[in-house]
């Protein structure tokens, strides 16, 4: 399996406060009381300033329940080899915000995300507002005043009414699985949920969808078909699987061999299989297969089943150790972890999770309880959503896996783990995206 090092280790300076932080916990303060989904609020932020989501670059939209990130990474690389200007919106940030808005290869200076949230917050004033849609006012901002050839434009929560999906005309849209996640916002059933993501479709424009349970693809077939949605989806129009040398994938062209992607866990395959597949709708940028197999093997995307390889966490392991992290949270990205661990046969797995409160703590773990050595749950620091250590144990001995360890903090789960092994091991830190960006942080 190809690792890679962390592309975003921040340094003893980025970690110290910055004056975007200050701005952005300001905004925190307009969130509206209860979070009602609606494009009513960015609508009349994105009126004031002059309606930014109008002069965008081509807009390339994706939805979908886990891998969306993964999925724009693939075609980022996969522009950027074809010597593209490429754009991305995605979140949430791992160590810190500026990761969110990525600019022609760069992340956001500084001082122009300042200035653009204050002018977001003069615009806005004093009316309700939440965190991720003033931001995403921002980001369109930065995006008019950078010129590019694509921008890669990742929802936030659902689909429908979610933030970004004030964008009349993408160029394309991409759905990946969809699976149960955000109950509280999206329905509790694969039809509801999907009947979300399905929300981005637009007359007209193309879409390409991922691997889907049946009664999601039902949905998402029939959003497509009352609005004149061509769609390429997975199985049918396009078809991948793995294969000794990489990756076998067919479409309208034929089949074709791509190298394995960069990004570890079988999971991965179908991933980078549905950037392909989107990539197909973006030969205008000069996506051949020479510059795609280059993305898939030059895709970088931290804290997606990553190997830590150095830093204060991987040295308090012994020799013959592995430290992993991955930002997973939902019960699909527990059974994709389950998949990778059942391949690490040759050595105990000792799993330290974090989880926050809106999460199926059970649904996630349980497919991990049979292939790991143990558990060991930690709090989230400065997360008020989290579970704190002592709740996430407690919330493993419901789903029948009893054993599990409440540390203080990372470094205590480590060295207790460190103190009761018997020899060679692995261990995965896992269960947030939030406590992703602390472990990096804390292994910089």
């Amino acid at each position: 399996m190809t690792t890679r090092p962390a592309v975003i280790t921040p340094n003893a300076a980025t970690r110290l406060p910055k004056q975007s932080d200050a701005v952005l916990e300001r905004l925190t303060r307009l969130h509206p009381k209860v979070i009602d989904l609606s494009l009513g609020r960015i609508e009349r932020l994105l009126y004031r300033l002059g309606n930014p989501e109008r002069a965008l670059p081509p807009v390339i939209h994706v939805a979908g329940t886990n891998g969306k990130g993964s999925v724009i990474a693939y075609l980022r690389a996969m522009l950027e080899a074809a010597g593209k200007r490429v754009q991305v919106y995605s979140s949430p940030h791992l160590t810190r915000f500026h990761e969110r808005i990525r600019l022609n290869g760069a992340l956001i200076d500084e001082r122009e995300l300042v200035a653009l949230l204050e002018e977001c917050e003069a615009a806005n004033g004093v009316a309700p507002i939440t965190f991720f849609e003033v931001t995403t006012a921002a980001a369109f901002l930065a995006f008019t005043r950078h010129p590019a050839d694509v921008l890669l434009l990742e929802t936030g929560l659902g689909g429908r009414l979610d933030a970004t999906n004030v964008v009349e005309q993408p160029l394309v849209s991409v759905i990946t699985p969809v699976s149960i996640d955000h109950v509280q916002f999206l329905g509790e059933s694969l039809a509801e949920i999907a009947f979300e993501k399905a929300g981005i479709l637009k007359p007209g424009t193309p879409a390409v969808i991922g691997p889907q349970p049946p009664e999601a693809l039902a949905v998402i077939e029939a959003r497509a078909a009352a609005l004149g949605v061509p769609l390429r989806r997975a199985g049918r129009e396009w078809s991948a699987g793995p294969q000794r040398a990489g990756l076998s994938f067919s479409d309208e062209k034929g089949a074709r061999a791509f190298p394995a992607p960069s990004l570890g866990g079988a999971h991965q395959m179908a991933n980078a299989a549905l950037a392909l597949a989107a990539s197909g709708l973006l030969e205008r940028f000069g996506l051949d297969d020479e510059v795609r197999a280059q993305g898939l093997e030059n895709a970088e995307w931290p804290g997606r089943l990553q190997k830590l390889q150095w830093g204060p966490l991987a040295a308090r392991l012994p020799a013959g150790c592995e430290l992993w992290l991955d930002g997973g949270h939902n019960a699909a990205a527990g059974l994709a972890l389950a998949q990778v661990l059942a391949g690490w046969s040759d050595r105990p797995c000792h799993i330290v999770f974090g989880m926050m409160n809106t999460k199926a703590v059970g649904d996630f773990l349980r497919p991990l309880a049979p292939l790991a050595a143990s558990f060991h749950s930690v709090g989230i620091p400065g997360e008020p959503n989290a579970l704190s250590a002592e709740a996430a144990a407690a919330e493993t001995r419901a789903a029948g896996i009893i054993g599990t360890r409440p540390h203080a903090g990372l470094t205590e789960a480590i060295e207790a783990i460190a103190r009761d092994i018997k020899g060679p091991c692995r261990v995965l830190i896992c269960g947030s995206l939030y406590l992703a960006g602390q472990v990096l942080a804390a292994n910089a």
